[in-house]
Formats: structure tokens, C-alpha cells, sequence
């Protein structure tokens, strides 16, 4: 099934040459040099909102990226005092693997997840949420002392049942799911460009034993209370914004996390490993939502 999710209109190509912008000192904007044309002059720095951050590499320094125009948005002063803008909002990346010569186009904005996930319950794209009777989207659930989160769907499925979906973005992927200084240790000039494992999560830390995404380590451990309590269906949805991959794991940098996920599936919390293929025009079709789990 390729189903076409959504499309991203006004995309225009760019590279960033600095993150942290030299105006913004915030790591959520960069300097980028868009592709000359009639509105922007060769060499003409602009400034770019990066919700991932560096995205770890996709959206720092050198990256090919696609952006769109922002309409309207918070401005910030700069140091003399003058209300300065970001001008556009990065949302793909262009991943190119220079030895085999093939691009991938990488959805890299995190709200984008959440965005392709309506649209593929909209269109029931989502073989295990089929027909659902409603949904809403960001759902603040507390129980004192037990769960305190905001989850991104819940909702009635076919069947009556009430359920809870998180939603995570999974940019990433790589041939072997190891740490980056091992990664650079191995040769994979053998393996075909499309036979990379995507994983969740990695990110900057400051210590190696520290979870990547505290929040993420919330949200998992929340839904597995929630399971064990109750019967809502508790899921939890990856989605894989590009096509060069042919498996998923949790990523064994974060052992914590991994640990969290496995005893999340033990007690029935739902894994949706959803595929992604973007366009260069900014078109976005579901390709499965059963992408192979390596075992973790």
C-alpha cells in the first residue's frame, strides 16, 4: 500500500552552513544558504527553525535540507536590539549516501510524526486501528502518582475499546545498530543501500548513562502502567520517515530505555513500526506499518 498521507507545499532546498545561527544563538536555528533563485541571491544567508536540533547530522552543518516560508511567528531581538525572525521552517532532510550515489529524503520535523499518523488512522492505513469510532489528538491523562503525561491519540477503536497511542519520530538509520566510535571501525561497502536498521532513540546527553529522552522514558513506562490496570489498548507508534531501511530496533545506547520497552511488550503494549517515503515535491505515502523488529 503507498497510500498518499500528505504534501508539503513551497518546499524550497537549502544548506545550512551554522548551528547555532550567528544571530540566534538558540540550537534551534541555523544559518542556511538557500538554492539561488528570483527571490533569494546566490550566497544569501537566511535563518531556518530546526526542530530536531542537529538531528544528529540531518539538520547540522553541511546537511542538504527542505524548508518552507514561515507566514507568521514570535520574532526575538538580537544583541543590538533590532526584532529579528526565522524566515523558514526546516522539515526534511536530503540523506545522501555518497558511495552507492543514492539520496534519501528524511522527515526530520517531529511534529510530522504525529501528523502522519492522523492521516494514516484518517485513511485506516493502520491495520491495527481499523475503523476506529473516534480519536483525539493530545490527551492529558493524570493519575496521581502514577501517570502525569500528555499522550499524542486516544480514542474508541472498532470494537468499543478505548485506546492510547504515542506517537515517535525515527529519523535515523544505519547498517548496524552499534555507537557511533564502533560505526567507524567497520566497512559496509558490501551491503545494499536500503538494508539499514532505523532506531530509536539517540540524541545528545551529557552522560552516557543517562537516558536520551527522559520524556520518551516516561511516556513508555506510563502506558505499561496503564496497560497492567486497565483494559485500554496501550500502543506505541514509531514512525520511520524514510525508505533505506528494512528493520527496526531500540537503539542498545540506551539501555534503560530498551529495558522499558521490552517489559512494555510483555505486559501488551501494541509496537506500530510505520514506513514513511518522502518526495523531493514534499509528497508523503505510507508504505507499511509493519516494519520487522530486530529482537532487543
Amino acid at each position: 500500500m503507498t497510500n498518499l498521507l500528505m504534501k508539503i507545499d513551497g518546499l524550497l532546498e537549502g544548506t545550512i552552513v551554522k548551528r547555532p545561527s550567528k544571530m540566534i544563538k538558540s540550537p534551534y536555528v541555523a544559518d542556511i544558504i538557500p538554492f539561488p533563485d528570483s527571490e533569494h541571491p546566490c550566497n544569501q544567508e537566511i535563518l531556518g527553525h530546526t526542530a530536531s536540533l542537529g538531528c544528529c547530522g540531518l539538520a547540522d552543518v553541511g546537511a542538504t535540507i527542505l524548508m518552507t516560508k514561515i507566514t507568521k511567528q514570535p520574532t526575538k531581538k538580537d544583541e543590538s536590539n533590532e526584532k529579528i525572525k526565522c524566515a523558514y521552517r526546516v522539515y526534511l532532510s536530503c540523506f545522501i549516501d555518497k558511495e552507492r550515489n543514492q539520496e534519501t529524503i528524511v522527515g526530520i520535523h517531529p511534529k510530522l510524526a504525529e501528523d502522519l499518523t492522523e492521516k494514516a488512522l484518517i485513511q485506516n492505513c493502520l491495520s491495527k486501528l481499523q475503523n476506529v469510532k473516534s480519536y483525539n489528538r493530545e490527551t492529558v491523562l493524570y493519575v496521581k502518582e502514577k501517570v502525569d503525561s500528555r499522550f499524542d491519540f486516544s480514542g474508541i477503536d472498532e470494537n468499543g475499546i478505548p485506546f492510547i497511542m504515542e506517537v515517535k519520530n525515527v529519523p535515523l538509520a544505519d547498517y548496524e545498530d552499534i555507537t557511533a566510535v564502533q560505526r567507524k571501525k567497520r566497512n559496509y561497502d558490501d551491503r545494499a543501500f536500503d538494508s539499514k536498521v532505523a532506531y530509536f532513540p539517540d540524541g545528545y546527553r551529557k552522560k552516557a548513562t543517562e537516558p536520551v529522552s527522559p520524556r520518551a522514558l516516561k511516556h513508555i513506562r506510563e502506558l505499561t502502567l496503564i496497560k497492567k490496570e486497565s483494559k485500554t489498548r496501550c500502543i506505541m507508534c514509531y514512525v520511520i520517515q524514510r525508505t533505506d531501511a528494512d528493520k527496526f530496533t531500540i537503539s542498545v545506547i540506551d539501555s534503560e530505555y530498551r529495558e522499558a520497552v521490552r517489559t512494555a511488550v510483555e505486559n501488551g503494549v501494541e509496537i506500530i513500526t510505520m514506513v514513511i517515503k518522502w518526495s523531493r515535491n514534499g509528497e508523503a505515502y505510507f508504505v507499511r506499518d509493519d516494519l520487522p523488529i530486530v529482537e532487543f
